[in-house]
């Protein structure tokens, strides 16, 4: 792994406040959380009970996402930024199922993370597996660690999978984005989902957290604006949608449903 040690890590946990990874990990039915977590995600959940439903399928959609880069797009280095926990089926597990030779780097910037990615996000021996702590906002520093373990000179997949909400300036989170694609060289992509405002429930639900948790903010934005992320690259059919319904795996239950988060996956030309 890169860039940190356990110690320091795990020094700056504060387990008094929640944090959106470990929430995240707690509605996905993981066990790397604390009570704060918990009671935060309960809370969201108590106004909006449709937010397990979003992040099971945000999960799903990262896993959509990885295996058309990894065995359509023919991507072999991945930049995942915002990883959260680690679960089932991560980033590196999907890409080097199918290539074994796959580079992957995830960045967070949640202590329990790194402690955690370091024991748990081991590759392949063809492969690497990396980790960086930093924080989303700064693009440069994430790019010039990641060149230690990813060749930027050729295609990289990003993802900034439910991470840009996290940014409250939408002309930041535009900025972070730009930034992070201008180092990519042509062929690269861009996987990224966020939480939308299309369900009046969920928008209050969150509005709460924000208030209460004292956790860092989330803002859902539009899928307008979500679309705006991905301005001057070639969307992928179906462009940017509601996450169920982008390229749906067969199932017997019929349309995937409508939920408040909007993802896409484009070409950097």
């Amino acid at each position: 792994m890169t860039d940190s040690t356990p110690q320091p890590a795990m020094s700056r946990l504060d387990t008094s406040v929640p944090h959106s990874a470990r929430i995240w990990n707690y509605l996905l039915g993981g066990k790397d959380n604390y009570p704060a977590d918990r009671t935060a995600g309960d809370k969201v959940c108590a106004v909006f009970p449709g937010m397990v439903d979003i992040t099971r399928h945000s999960r799903a959609f990262i896993g959509r996402v990885v295996r058309h880069l990894a065995q359509e797009a023919g991507i072999r280095q991945f930049l995942d930024i915002g990883t959260g926990l680690p679960t089932v089926d991560n980033t590196h597990e999907i890409a080097q199922r199918v290539a074994p030779e796959s580079r992957i780097v995830y960045v967070d910037n949640d202590p329990l993370v790194l402690v955690h990615a370091q024991a748990l996000l081991t590759s392949t021996p063809e492969g690497v597996t990396a980790y960086i702590d930093a924080d989303v906002r700064d693009p440069e520093r994430i790019l010039r660690t990641a060149g230690q373990t990813l060749d930027l000179s050729r295609p990289v997949g990003l993802m900034l999978m439910g991470i840009l909400g996290l940014v409250s300036d939408y002309d930041e989170a535009r900025s972070v984005v730009d930034r992070l694609l201008d180092a990519l060289p042509p062929g690269s992509f861009l996987g990224l989902n966020d939480g939308t405002d299309t369900d009046p429930a969920y928008v209050e639900a969150i509005r709460r957290h924000n208030t209460a948790s004292g956790a860092v903010p989330y803002t859902p934005r539009s899928p307008k604006l979500i679309e705006g992320y991905f301005e001057g690259l070639e969307l992928l059919p179906p462009g940017v949608t509601t996450c169920p319904r982008w390229r749906p795996e067969a199932e017997p239950w019929g349309t995937p449903p409508e939920v408040s988060l909007h993802g896409g996956l484009a070409l950097k030309s």
